[in-house]
């Protein structure tokens, strides 16, 4: 699939029913008998009669279907209660997207209008048909991403959100959807008639907006992510049966290069995360210095292309999915997670990453969400159109925010608090910052002060240079990128080495006396912690450096040293049993 990425680009920007038409023949590849016939042994034959569905939206489907005879239509509910034809597919045809590799559920209704013979491929048969036949396997892939595109753009087949655009709780859940790269659509009652009718009948307090409408008709009041992810049907039922041979915590570069990579050989993964994939990086706007994208690539692009090849190889996501604590002290280790449940593993991941610090600013939590912002996508750019912003922050990231915010921001004043970007920024993005126009750049600078409005949400700033000098202006929007801190608070049940700041030590960096070890004396792999069998990588590790291109490396090195351990750990337990019948 040499060509995937630009496919996808180019899908992206046609959008809607446009791309429909100008990739209609790659979005809906007809099948030859021949080519359906080396389909046949990995799926069965299951016939469908006139106007009976194949699956309904919100429902689980069995798999992909290959239409060998009949006719489908396959229609969105764009609206509550209302329904819209997408396509008519026939003989030839295949009916599925991208949440069909995970048995996620549908978001479409498929009804026969004719009677219909179709071969039935279960997600797990279609996986392996993806890698055993490669010509049918890139097409079909091919057809799963830009479907799901498709949806994207036109908002078809997920939840829809009725609120105001910028309503905190607005821009949180659309935050989450886009991150997770699931269709939904926005119905602002103070534009859209259909939206006050809704809310003339449903009538609710103020802070329980929005409203979510989910496929499956259920209503859900201004939810947390989670609650939503969950109705969406996000995170795979019975968690608490599984035992992996590798769990993963997090979702970022490193997190899904190892599961990448361990999954392709053979090994079963599963992914945690809190949030959505991608980590840091997936909320950066174009990341240029990626090996292979010299026009660049954005971190959510890169992270989406990795989170559907993950699925290909049978990597579950669990997304959302808060983990809190891992036992280090029995095996199988168990991941417990928010709501008391706990996961087994034969070996554990550790690749949470770092979350952007605070600053210490007054009033700061109370704005968080109403005016601050952590990270800078088109859904927060979209807010601070033609209006001043402050960007705080000197890393390849804030540079990152700063320019892509130019393009929306009227100016955009960028803080720093050290004498110059030199020592913490590449040298092609301090020469673009200082090229554009809008944006300026004011060293030995930070924020003193902010304050709202009526409705509390952030009105005004006021920084103060080195000089003690103050200014105050009427800004709505600042953005924070100042540095991180490791996310690994829930290893303080395990006795992970860490060091002062809380980064996971692995290899050599592992204190002496530290380590923990299946036979009790072999040195630790240079990315395993001091507890055998778990392991970092990214910038959660000590020492690690602070680059998507690092992480994927190490997500990629840290497979090997996982078989290595698991292979020790069959060893002893076998030597174990075999004591244990002598004796």
């Amino acid at each position: 699939m040499d060509d995937l990425s630009n496919t996808v680009v180019a899908g992206l920007q046609t959008g809607g029913n446009g791309m429909l038409e100008s990739r209609r023949e790659q979005m809906f590849p007809k099948f030859a008998p021949n080519e359906i016939d080396r389909m046949r042994r990995f799926g069965e034959i299951r016939h469908y009669a006139i106007d009976e569905y194949l699956f309904l939206t919100g429902e689980i489907p069995p798999g992909m279907f290959v239409i060998i005879s009949g006719r489908v239509s396959i229609e969105a509910r764009d609206r509550p209660g209302r329904t819209e034809r997408i396509v008519e597919l026939g003989a030839g045809d295949f009916i599925a997207e991208v949440a069909q590799l995970s048995g996620g559920l549908a978001l479409v209704d498929a009804r026969a209008i004719e009677p219909v013979e179709s071969l039935i491929i279960l997600p797990s048969r279609l996986r392996a048909l993806l890698i055993a036949d490669v010509e049918l396997g890139e097409r079909i892939m091919r057809a799963l991403v830009l479907r799901r595109v498709f949806l994207i753009e036109t908002g078809s087949g997920g939840p829809c959100l009725i609120g105001h655009d910028a309503h905190p709780g607005m821009v949180r859940l659309l935050e989450f959807l886009a991150r997770n790269a699931y269709p939904h659509q926005v119905m602002d009652p103070t534009k859209d008639p259909d939206a006050q009718a809704f809310l003339n009948n449903y009538p609710c307090k103020p802070e329980e907006l929005p409203l979510v409408i989910c496929p499956n008709g259920a209503i859900l009041k201004n939810p947390s992510e989670v609650e939503l992810g969950r109705a969406l049907g996000m995170v795979p039922p019975k968690l608490e049966e599984r035992c992996y041979d590798l769990a993963i915590v997090g979702a970022g570069p490193g997190g899904l290069a190892a599961a990448v990579y361990a999954a392709s050989e053979g090994l079963s993964v599963g992914v945690f995360d809190a949030r959505a994939f991608g980590g840091q990086a997936g909320a950066s706007s174009c990341i240029e210095n990626y090996l292979g994208f010299p026009t660049g690539i954005s971190g959510q692009a890169l992270a989406g292309r990795a989170y559907v090849q993950a699925q290909k190889f049978g990597v579950e996501m669990i997304i959302p999915e808060t983990v809190t604590n891992l036992r280090c002290e029995q095996y199988p280790f168990a991941i417990g997670l928010v709501d008391g449940r706990s996961v087994a593993a034969l070996s554990v991941v550790i690749a949470s990453g770092a979350r952007y610090r605070r600053p210490n600013i007054p009033n700061l939590e109370h704005f968080e969400g109403r005016g601050v912002w952590y990270w800078a996508s088109p859904i927060e750019a979209r807010l601070c159109r033609n209006e001043e912003v402050v960007l705080v922050g000197g890393g390849n990231s804030a540079g990152q925010a700063a320019v892509f915010l130019s393009h929306y921001a009227k100016k955009v004043w960028m803080l720093v608090r050290g004498p110059s970007l030199s020592q913490s920024m590449s040298q092609y993005l301090i020469d673009r910052i200082a090229a554009t126009a809008n944006i300026e750049l004011l060293t030995c600078t930070e924020i003193v002060e902010l304050s709202g409005d009526e409705q509390g949400q952030l009105a005004r700033v006021r920084w103060r240079d080195r000089t003690g000098g103050d200014v105050e202006k009427a800004i709505r929007n600042v953005f924070l990128f100042i540095g991180a801190e490791p996310a690994t608070a829930w290893l303080s049940d395990c006795n992970v080495s860490r060091d002062s700041k809380g980064f996971v030590q692995t290899g050599t960096d592992i204190p002496a006396g530290g380590r923990s070890a299946v036979d009790g004396a072999s040195p630790p792999a240079s990315l395993e912690s001091s507890v055998a069998g778990v392991f970092a990588v990214g910038d959660v590790r000590f020492g690690s450096v602070k680059r998507v291109g690092a992480a994927i490396g190490e997500g990629a090195t840290v497979v090997p040293q996982i078989h290595a351990f698991l292979e020790a750990a069959r060893t002893s337990r076998s030597e174990q049993s075999a004591q244990a019948s002598a004796a």
